[in-house]
């Protein structure tokens, strides 16, 4: 694999030329929504092993795994049980991924399936305390549907996307997925849509990568606690990246900008994180004195809330636009 070039997007041009084309390359290799788990360790065997550079199908399930359906009444959400919660489709192993590595992760398609959900859980949410009673609305979508409706006066774009990626984290023992981690986990930002390239840093031989806890829509920090839930399917391609910058938790770009995410306990935590993290790149990458890089992501970087609703855990993003760093 050669060597990582100051941007990711130089290699991407190299290594994924099909997304930038806009194009979606035939899958290699398949899985299918049964095939899943819910949790993140390395102690989950792979379902499937790929060589860097393959482009894999999978179908996903909605957040619930089956609790919450189209025709599900509010019972559905008082008894819902959260230990099924968040299958995730994978893990693949990657073959050449080592820790230290980075693998990208290229988004090619995401399609969206024949339903959708969100609902209010009580003891669940941003704002739990405020909203103890249950709540649910499903949406049914037809091919090519680019709205879900709320009411009768109010639509919502459609933006699907994954809220769960992640690689295994060197640990045996068995994570929860709803919190953001290092290695991804619920991430739940929204701007993670079809043709983005997610930077993760590898962990374990092989990375073990999954995905899943996929949304139609969703703002940024999914404040009830759930985005509009649905099944889906998703193209996407594995690329191990080595010997370039080490990555402490994931990055992400598009043509547009590069972006870096930070979790903590706290917006404060997160959000130094993220600058700390943009500095680094436009130190590393881009060859800015430290100082200057940080005045830089003052006049033109963007803090973003990705989400809050995994209390106490956030996550904080930050986006730098190609227009003024160059593409």
């Amino acid at each position: 694999m050669q060597r990582l070039l100051p941007t990711f997007l130089t290699l991407l041009l190299c290594l994924v030329p099909s997304a930038l084309a806009q194009e979606t390359p035939a899958p290699q290799y398949r899985l299918t929504q049964d095939q899943t788990h819910n949790k993140f360790s390395s102690a989950i065997p792979p379902v499937l092993r790929v060589p860097s550079g393959a482009v894999v199908e999978v179908q996903t399930e909605e957040a619930s795994d089956g609790q919450i359906l189209a025709d599900s009444d509010l019972e559905a959400v008082k008894n819902l049980d959260f230990e099924p919660i968040h299958p995730l489709t994978g893990p693949i192993y990657v073959e050449g991924a080592a820790p230290g590595d980075v693998l990208a992760v290229t988004l090619h398609e995401i399609e969206l399936g024949a339903y959708g959900w969100s609902a209010v859980v009580p003891g669940f949410g941003f704002l739990a305390e405020d909203f103890p009673e249950p709540y649910l609305k499903t949406y049914t979508f037809e091919e090519g549907s680019t709205v879900a409706r709320f009411n009768d006066d109010i639509t919502i774009p459609l933006r699907p996307f994954p809220g769960v990626m992640g690689v295994a984290p060197a640990i045996e023992e068995m994570l929860s997925t709803i919190p953001p981690r290092a290695n991804g986990g619920n991430m739940d930002d929204p701007h993670l849509v079809e043709g983005v390239t997610v930077y993760f840093p590898v962990f374990v031989e092989g990375a073990l990568f999954s995905i899943g806890d996929t949304h139609a829509a969703q703002g940024m920090g999914e404040v009830c606690g759930t985005a509009i839930e649905a099944p889906m399917r998703i193209v996407y391609e594995v690329n191990v990246l080595k010997g370039g910058r080490t990555l402490e938790e994931p990055q992400y770009e598009t043509d547009d900008y590069y972006a870096v995410t930070a979790f903590a306990e706290t917006l404060d935590e997160a959000a130094k994180k993220a600058v700390r993290y943009m500095i680094d790149y436009l130190e590393e990458a881009h060859g800015l004195d430290r100082y200057d890089a940080y005045v830089l992501a003052s006049l033109a970087a963007d803090l973003k809330i990705a989400e809050v609703v995994d209390v106490p855990h956030v996550l904080v993003a930050m986006h730098m636009p190609k227009d003024v760093i160059g593409r």
